[in-house]
């Protein structure tokens, strides 16, 4: 039980800090942001920057329906 709680501890630790680096890389910027990108990868490896924080998507407007032709 005890490296039960060992590993959960462990795990709790790196969400807090993965939290705080998360909220710096918004921030961020130049050598800044490489050294926070360096510290992620390093505590998280498989983790991947959103792509939506990089570049927003453009939202697509649905094409506007015309109105029927009036009978005369």
């Amino acid at each position: 039980m005890v490296e039960r709680r060992i590993e959960l501890d462990r795990r709790y630790t790196r969400k807090k800090k993965m939290k705080k680096l998360k909220a710096k890389l918004e921030s961020a910027s130049g050598v800044e942001r490489d050294k926070v990108l360096y510290k992620i990868r390093r505590l998280s490896p498989f983790w991947t920057e959103p792509a939506a924080a990089e570049a927003p998507a453009p939202i697509a407007k649905a094409p506007e329906k015309k109105p029927a032709p009036k009978k005369k």
